[in-house]
């Protein structure tokens, strides 16, 4: 008996259930494209194995161990690293076992439906992994894992993957992207410029980062203009390695446009450690602004990823660092928060802002009017928490009729988890198809354009957003 329901998320009522199937039939085939996630270049570089089934399923994915952590269990039992010197379990079996024990908190949740489709479509695993099949389950993964089809270039090509971006930090110097176009593999994977740590005040190490930055560009990152000078240096830098989009993880969706003698003396400030949390904030917004102008010039796609409260368990991000599920949606005003830069930019031709939430009372009152309004504007596809069916399908009701399908960006999977990409995609084929179905026997929606639409929300939207 398969672990994934061959008809899982389509509608119940059986003609609107045939139509759905009919409309996921003719894209499931479609080559992937994703636009952007967290990845790691040094796979493709490398073309190492993956180590074994924990480093591949549990450690990299903060949507596995946060659920665990939820129910008391300790992240360094999870493998998961440690900043602080402290120990962490190291012994990859011992890991699986705690993680194929505790694999019933899944029940319902999107994560277990991604990790059954990798189960059963990657490793032909076809019982539910337990306490009991956990020997099983990891001799089985562990075996073809030491193949070479199930490196990650051969896995890249095997999930049809067109292109693949990364997301990386302005001062990363992107070595992995070069080892990658220098040997000769013809996968495209693409970085993206990532400047939180160079342009929020209160990102961890924030003046050593500039100063970094000076150093990486030979401007003088201490003066405005020099600071945007490198700025625009290392996006041109970022271009070379196929970068078609920047991406911002800001608090708020606040932005300014200050004069540059205001912003001089934030960026001063900011330097000495001595804003005040509005000050940076208002730094971060400025930011965006400028960030905007720099894609007038040079075309990269703007993303901003507001809302998520980072990091908010104090003694993980002591122990443990970024990134550890500790990222918690906060309410977010996109309507006045966005306009001076939409003051300065929005009726710009050639400029694309893609804007996500964690926040979603914003869909209906506010990003969805704004996107439908703003040429400059798409909505991005639901962001973490709401990258499930109610989440997609909740996306669909609440903006379609404002905005409609084309001023959204088609999908992007946002995963450190490799094997969990076809996944991602697969449910939101899925959950579009059923929408699509349910649209056209509500009579909203021609059949026929239902099946154009479908084909652009899984592949050609994305294509088009991120200019690729």
């Amino acid at each position: 008996m398969p672990l994934t329901d061959p008809d899982r998320l389509f509608p119940v009522d059986p003609a609107t259930r045939d139509l759905a199937r009919a409309l996921y039939d003719s894209v499931t085939a479609l080559p992937i494209v994703s636009p952007h996630g967290h990845c790691d270049p040094r796979w493709f570089a490398e073309n190492a194995r993956f180590p074994n089934p924990a480093e591949l399923f549990v450690v990299p994915d903060h949507y596995v161990f946060r659920m665990l952590v939820s129910q008391g269990v300790p992240m360094a039992d999870l493998g998961v690293p440690r900043l602080d010197g402290g120990a962490s379990e190291t012994d990859p079996r011992k890991i699986w076992n705690l993680f194929a024990r505790h694999y019933h908190l899944f029940r319902g949740t999107p994560s277990a439906m991604w990790l059954d489709h990798s189960f059963e479509h990657l490793f032909g695993l076809d019982v539910p992994l337990s306490a009991e099949t956990a020997g099983q389950y990891y001799d089985r993964i562990d075996e073809m894992l030491a193949s070479e089809a199930f490196r990650p270039r051969a896995l890249f090509e095997r999930f049809d993957i067109e292109v693949l971006a990364t997301t990386d930090s302005a001062i990363d110097d992107l070595r992995w992207h070069s080892a990658t176009r220098q040997s000769g593999w013809n996968g495209r994977v693409i970085t993206t410029y990532r400047p939180d740590a160079v342009v929020d005040p209160e990102f961890e190490g924030f003046a050593a980062n500039v100063r970094t930055l000076g150093e990486m560009t030979g401007e003088d990152t201490s003066s405005w203009a020099g600071y945007l000078a490198a700025h625009r240096q290392r996006r041109a830098f970022f271009k070379t390695m196929g970068a078609t989009a920047s991406d911002h993880g800001h608090p708020s969706a606040r932005t300014e446009d200050l004069d540059p003698a205001e912003a001089g003396r934030l960026l001063g400030k900011a330097l000495a450690g001595t804003c005040t949390t509005d000050e940076a904030d208002a730094f971060r917004g400025q930011m965006l602004t400028e960030m905007a102008r720099m894609s007038l010039d040079d075309g990269l796609v703007l993303q901003i990823h507001p809302g998520s409260r980072r990091n908010h368990n104090a003694q993980v991000f002591r122990q443990f660092g970024r990134d550890k599920g500790f990222d918690i949606p906060g309410r977010t005003d996109y309507v006045a928060d966005l306009k001076p830069l939409l003051d300065a930019v929005g009726m710009e031709p050639g400029l694309t802002v893609i804007l996500f939430t964690l926040d979603e009372t914003a869909y209906g009152r506010e990003l969805a009017p704004l996107a439908g309004a703003y040429p400059v504007l798409r909505l991005g596809p639901p962001w973490w928490f709401f990258d499930s069916f109610e989440g997609i399908r909740r996306f669909r009701e609440t903006t379609t009729e404002t905005c409609g399908f084309y001023n959204t960006a088609g999908f992007n999977d946002d995963t450190r988890a490799f094997c969990s990409i076809p996944a991602r995609h697969d449910v939101s084929r899925r959950s579009d198809c059923a929408y699509l179905a349910t649209l056209v026997r509500t009579g909203r929606l021609r059949e026929a354009d239902a099946f154009d639409l479908a084909h652009d929300l899984s592949y050609g939207l994305a294509k088009k957003a991120y200019n690729l």
